[in-house]
């Protein structure tokens, strides 16, 4: 599928930016050069699901690069240095030019006002364009923001293994500095029944050339998406896959099945069974104590994550990391529960959080309304979870 690299013949019609970006682009400008996903085929996804993918022409792209620098421009003249930015000012940004485009002069805004230090590329594969035009939209971002110190992408390995050394060097030296993949597992089992497209073996090729290209390189992967049967070897594998790698970050994304997947079919028929809260939990400590000789920042920077406090720099933090899942395990049965709800409320990051949050009584009066219990807290974590994907 992703051979055909189609590419719409229309019109510019202003400045896009897709739906979607990690967590850790919040404050990213972002551009998009593709739109949707060239594989579209992951059983766990919604995104794209009846979106066409194309790729956009280089021209357009140009045009919404150089859009955004006209204002930014502007934004410069009209905002000095350690001034005000009161209604006032933004009044006469608004009304000191004629802004066609509201989506381009809000990103513009939004991205200045946060230091305009990274852009990110989207949809979900821009390294899918040709290697020359990939280089040369680069160089012309780099030209028009020379002040911006990283630029990043998602990825896939599949399309990251077959990429020449040398263009994957150029597309480095242009401009690209990150890529983000969703490796997800390691097992190979797993990649064939979540139709990934890609092996293990071919998502360490795709590693190991990034970091021979010198782009950081943040892989994904996602407790629970083995199901009960393969969790185990989803942890171990997926281990081993990272290991052989070491990329520069480890970023979990726990599963969540949302409805109109493949995988949310596959629930309701009884061919995959998704586990518990705890179940996980054990999970994902089997796969911290799997990893061995790597120098990965772990990050668990997602609401969808029973411990967003699993946050440290491998080797030196991993027992540490570990002793957080274990005293998820110290705390009481109702605790727990307490703990899942609160948790994907947003009150607390971690176990430790129980005792010192102001918000326990307010976690508690939910429980208590909504009947909440240690028997279907995993069926009530599931549907609030839907809402976050």
């Amino acid at each position: 599928m992703e051979n055909k690299n189609r590419q719409k013949k229309d019109r510019y019609e202003g400045f896009e930016q897709g739906s979607i970006r990690p967590p850790s682009e919040a404050y990213s400008l972002l551009l998009r050069l593709t739109r949707n996903c060239p594989w579209n085929l992951c059983t766990f996804c919604r995104i794209y699901k009846r979106q066409d993918f194309s790729l956009r022409s280089v021209e357009n792209i140009i045009k919404d690069i150089d859009l955004i620098h006209t204002y930014v421009d502007r934004i410069r003249q009209i905002i000095k240095p350690g001034g005000p930015v009161d209604q006032k000012v933004i009044h006469t940004l608004y009304t000191s030019f004629e802004t066609k485009d509201r989506v381009a002069f809000n990103a513009a805004m939004d991205w200045y006002a946060s230091g305009m230090e990274s852009i990110f590329l989207q949809d979900a594969n821009s390294v899918i364009m040709k290697p020359d035009d990939l280089v040369f939209v680069l160089e012309h971002i780099q030209k028009c923001f020379p002040e911006t110190s990283r630029i990043t992408s998602y990825a896939r390995s599949h399309t990251l293994a077959r990429i020449k050394e040398n263009d994957l060097e150029r597309i480095a030296q242009a401009g690209l500095n990150r890529v983000h993949v969703g490796m997800e597992t390691g097992s190979d089992k797993v990649l064939k029944l979540i139709r990934k497209g890609v092996t293990k073996e071919t998502h360490i090729r795709a590693g190991l050339k990034v970091k021979a290209a010198g782009i950081q390189l943040s892989e994904y992967v996602m407790p629970g998406l083995g199901g009960i049967d393969l969790s185990i070897e989803h942890a171990m594998e997926t281990a081993s896959a990272l290991n052989s790698i070491n990329p520069d970050f480890i970023r979990i994304r726990t599963l969540a099945v949302t409805s109109g997947t493949k995988l949310a079919r596959d629930g309701e028929q009884g061919l995959f069974e998704k586990p518990s809260d705890v179940m996980m939990a054990q999970e994902v400590r089997l796969f911290l104590e799997s990893l061995h000789n790597i120098t990965s920042q772990v990050k668990s920077d997602h609401i969808l994550n029973l411990f967003e406090t699993i946050n440290g720099k491998l080797p030196e933090d991993k027992k540490r990391l570990i002793n957080i899942i274990d005293s998820f395990f110290d705390l009481s049965e109702e605790e727990r529960v307490f703990y899942q709800v609160g948790r994907r409320m947003g009150f607390f990051r971690g176990p430790e959080d129980l005792e010192k949050s102001s918000h326990l009584d307010q976690v508690k009066q939910a429980c208590n309304h909504y009947g909440v219990t240690s028997e279907n807290v995993d069926a009530v974590i599931n549907e609030l979870m839907k809402s976050f994907v």
